[in-house]
């Protein structure tokens, strides 16, 4: 199910429930106060352009969920953003990332793990892309993460030589540069 604009606010109990188990654990490790900015981001991003949010529910509650939004023509400066445009450069961030579907969060709790919530979420998401052009950025250190990605398709763009750094950021697998 996806939900546009702020409609996702009646759900934000839930939905920072859910960050909070999957994003307070290894190797995420986040403490309360990111927990609640999360919150406090939650309700700024639902007035972002095109943000919507991908859910998975079940009898248990939020089994899962996603967020995102199409990307500005400038990259905000907080966040992982100056790491990202560090490494692909202004020409590549325009060409790559500008217009496109930028996916946030995805979380998906513990026991609903392994059982394609992810894929799913993340489908359900870039269905919709403009010209299939979507794209995720996750920490270089989030092993699991990352080779998630890789199984479900998505492609890791190189970073420029000299510029890796902490994230990783990943194009949909339909996105008419992946692989290039």
């Amino acid at each position: 199910m996806i939900c546009y604009g702020p409609a996702v606010l009646d759900l934000a109990e839930e939905l920072v429930d859910t960050y909070a188990e999957v994003f307070s654990a290894p190797p995420w490790n986040e403490d309360e106060e990111t927990i609640h900015q999360f919150s406090l981001r939650l309700q700024a991003d639902t007035r972002r352009t095109g943000f919507r949010t991908a859910l998975a529910q079940s009898a248990a509650g939020i089994d899962g969920f996603a967020t995102a939004w199409l990307t500005a023509r400038t990259l905000p400066e907080d966040r992982a953003y100056a790491q990202v445009a560090a490494q692909l450069g202004a020409e590549r961030v325009r060409e790559l990332l500008v217009g496109a579907l930028e996916i946030d969060e995805l979380a998906v709790r513990q026991y609903a793990r392994s059982q394609g919530t992810g894929r799913a979420l993340l489908a359900e998401l870039a269905a919709d892309a403009p010209g299939s052009r979507a794209w995720v950025l996750t920490a270089r250190k989030a092993a699991d993460t990352v080779a998630t990605y890789r199984r479900l398709g998505w492609h890791e763009v190189a970073p420029l030589p000299g510029t890796a750094n902490g994230v990783l950021v990943f194009l949909a697998p339909d996105h008419p540069a992946a692989g290039v």
